[in-house]
């Protein structure tokens, strides 16, 4: 298969992990190589995802590896074969290729949660009021630039509403649900349109009010993207900077997962959490 200079977040990603086995039984890439009978450069092209890898390459590997894991081996080797094109590679020249990353992540998730505190989340926005969002970026977008990252975004929304959708869970702070941002009447239409998401049965919205006297994290949003094992689980950071942090080390993995869980301690329960977003649409 020949190599590809730019990479998807997927493919990336199975290199890293292959990477991650190959250090854990102690091998350099060098005796990597020989052990598997081919060069170094080889080695690691396939640890940075610029040459796409077998199925049967990756189970060879985790073999030699001696990775005995047998659901982590069979979900990277299903991570395999040449790069899908997937419909976020048509805004791949158009908007900040960590977007193009993120939406190709959530494609691919089991499940996703997300926390927010001072903006609506992203899949359950609308279409006001993330134009809205955008409109407050600085140094301002042109317009030609929020239609495409508005499409996008609506684009993204798409995977909550496949036949087979991925469980979604937001835990959303007070004050995300008070910023008002596009004014009073996008305000009430964003807050009915998240009591609406909120009745699918695979999304679940959390609120975390202001009195409730926790809150386990610094206030930087981020979402959790779930694999088919948990050593393929992805953070991501959002960023002022237009470059999305992902993480997936397995510390930082356990940190985010606790934040999580805290948090959901901390906020209203589902019910609860659709009478507190009623009552604050009323108000506006």
């Amino acid at each position: 298969m020949p190599p590809t200079s730019n990479p998807t977040l997927r493919q990336r990603r199975l290199g890293i992990e292959l990477r991650k086995l190959r250090e854990r039984a102690g091998f350099t890439a060098t005796g990597a190589a020989e052990l598997l009978g081919v060069t170094q450069a080889r080695v690691s092209m396939v640890e940075t995802g610029r040459t796409p890898v077998s199925a049967d390459r990756v189970r060879s590997m985790a073999r030699a590896y001696d990775c005995t894991d047998e659901r982590l081996v069979e979900a990277l080797a299903g991570m395999t074969g040449r790069r899908v094109r997937g419909w976020w590679e048509e805004y791949r020249e158009h908007v900040p290729d960590a977007l193009v990353d993120l939406a190709e992540l959530e494609h691919h998730a089991c499940a996703l949660r997300v926390a927010l505190v001072i903006h609506i989340p992203a899949l359950l926005q609308t279409t006001d009021y993330a134009r809205s969002l955008f409109r407050e970026v600085v140094p301002p977008m042109r317009q030609y630039e929020i239609e495409y990252r508005l499409t996008h975004r609506i684009k993204r929304q798409g995977v909550l509403h496949r036949e087979k959708p991925p469980s979604y869970t937001a835990i959303i702070h007070e004050a995300a649900l008070r910023m008002g941002f596009g004014g009073s009447a996008v305000t009430r239409g964003q807050l009915k349109h998240l009591i609406d998401m909120s009745e699918l049965p695979h999304v679940t919205v959390r609120v975390i009010p202001f009195g409730s006297g926790h809150f386990p994290t610094t206030g930087q949003s981020f979402d959790y993207a779930e694999g088919p094992v948990a050593q393929l689980d992805t953070v991501q950071l959002d960023s002022q900077h237009e470059a999305c942090e992902f993480l997936d080390a397995e510390a930082q993995l356990g940190k985010y997962r606790a934040v999580l869980d805290r948090m959901d301690s901390c906020a209203l329960s589902d019910a609860e959490s659709l009478g507190f977003i009623h009552r604050c649409s009323q108000e506006l």
